[in-house]
């Protein structure tokens, strides 16, 4: 039995029995990382010390007839915007390459209080700009199903890191499909939740109305117990929602009502993803669920609406990074002035410095009105939407990517087919429902097989259904080889 390819139930269960301690379970993934990860490159920093500690103390409750914790010994990685005291948080960026952080993220508290291990931080693309992991300042994470491809992005180590059984877990953040993109890519589930269920204190800002932090897990199962332990209330974070966090439960398909946009099934949709996707439906449909055709009207506007919203957003979020306050600063700048624009020029990767001129042009007098109010108004009708959609159907389900993960360099050239990759995601985060991608089959290229991903988008606030719904759906498909 090899730990690292143990689901958290099974090693949580392992623990329970006394079959194996929570120090052999982390030397395995440490031992894992050592050896694998020098060829995908998912993580930016391991957390040696701190995870063999917290692997001792675990197994000291445990031998002193401390009942385990919800994820006692449990080897999670943090993707690398997610503060964790005394560890680096780079944001996958050269400016921020000496900062160390002197407090812990919201998230990262409830995991050590949960008996985490914390196993190190993650590669991203610089600032979780990307779809690809391709503009992280520290090179880019390969993914384990084929490392001539991508692993998606920006959240590409933590996906990476799960898939390649470098870890048992990874949190990563989702603006516009971060999270459910490098999930569907590298075969793994991803959980976006509700904006405002999981804190964003210790977040490393890109756009604050869109930035959600959630797990990427081998199982739904999984997705849901580390769900239970980051979600709530946080006072440290204004937009946080005071509701209560209901635990999950499966949710039969019989009877389940789920609606398929049709606006998901156009132009630009790989047909293989397409056949895989409609095959899903079948099998849940077979199972009794309803399955019906719905319509967003307005989702060809979520993709420009996005990229107007989320630069202007960028533009002010990174505005802080001056080189006075922390991070990289440039060294022999004549004036402050100069001080501001050689640290910004020199420290920013290319797709970071492409965001905040576009969110300074469409933030600037003239164009404002235009531009930005324009987007915000058509983010109405977008979240209109879906909840006129959410009257009718119990759930909605589609493709999470149009494609399956492309090889390296295939899209730096064109930063509008980059973006184009989240075309059924950035919906999500504009109107802040729920959504989780998980396998729903493969495609057979170049002698690989690369995985789809099925999105699943629930109710703003019924994780409760979603997580159900999804386990269901996971257990109707069946083992995704």
């Amino acid at each position: 039995m090899k730990l690292e390819n143990l689901t958290i139930a099974s090693i949580t269960e392992g623990l329970r029995k006394k079959e194996f301690s929570a120090e052999e379970v982390t030397n395995a993934y440490l031992t894992a990382i050592s050896e694998k990860d020098r060829e995908i490159h998912s993580y930016l920093f391991v957390a040696d010390s701190l995870a063999r500690e917290t692997a001792k103390a675990v197994d000291k409750e445990i031998a002193a007839g401390r009942p385990l914790r919800a994820l006692s010994g449990i080897p999670i990685a943090l993707k690398d915007n997610l503060l964790v005291k005394d560890l680096p948080a780079t944001a996958g960026s050269r400016i921020l390459e000496p900062y160390i952080a002197s407090y812990d993220a919201t998230v990262t508290a409830k995991l050590k209080a949960a008996g985490v291990v914390i196993l190190g931080k993650t590669n991203l693309d610089e600032f979780a700009m990307g779809s690809s992991t391709e503009n992280s300042g520290f090179g880019p994470t390969k993914n384990p199903r084929d490392i001539s491809r991508v692993p998606g992005g920006s959240s590409g180590g933590s996906a990476a890191a799960v898939a390649g059984d470098l870890a048992a877990a990874a949190l990563g953040s989702d603006t516009g499909g971060s999270i459910r993109q490098p999930a569907a890519f590298c075969g793994a589930v991803g959980l976006k939740t509700t904006y405002g269920r999981v804190s964003r204190h210790g977040l490393i800002a890109m756009a604050s109305s869109l930035d959600q932090i959630g797990p990427i897990t081998k199982t739904v199962d999984d997705a849901a117990v580390i769900y239970q332990a980051i979600a709530g209330y946080d006072r440290y974070d204004a937009t946080s929602a005071n509701i209560p966090v209901e635990p999950a439960k499966e949710i039969s398909l019989v009877g389940l009502r789920i609606g398929v946009p049709r606006e998901y099934f156009g132009a630009g949709l790989d047909p293989r993803v397409a056949e895989a996707v409609r095959a899903s439906l079948k099998k849940f449909e077979a199972a009794g669920a309803v399955v019906a055709e719905i319509s967003l009207p307005h989702a060809s506007f979520a993709l420009p609406t996005y990229y107007i919203i989320m630069p202007a957003e960028v533009s002010a979020n990174l505005a802080r990074f001056d080189g006075l306050r922390y991070g990289f600063s440039a060294s022999g700048s004549g004036n402050i002035l100069q001080l501001y624009k050689d640290t910004r020029d020199q420290g920013f990767g290319s797709e970071p410095k492409r965001r905040i001129m576009i969110g300074t042009y469409v933030l600037s007098h003239g164009y404002y009105d235009a531009y930005y109010v324009k987007a915000q108004k058509v983010r109405r009708l977008i979240r209109q939407d879906f909840e006129n959609a959410f009257h009718e159907v119990d759930i909605i389900m589609g493709p999470t990517t149009p494609g399956v993960a492309f090889k390296f360099g295939a899209k730096t050239k064109d930063p509008l087919s980059m973006y184009l990759e989240d075309i059924y995601t950035v919906a999500i985060n504009l109107s802040g429902v729920p959504a989780i991608s998980i396998p729903c089959g493969n495609v057979e290229e170049d002698g690989k097989k690369l995985p789809v991903g099925l999105q699943i988008i629930g109710p703003w606030f019924d994780e409760t259904k979603l997580l159900g719904a999804a386990k269901s759906c996971e257990s109707a498909l069946g083992k995704i080889v």
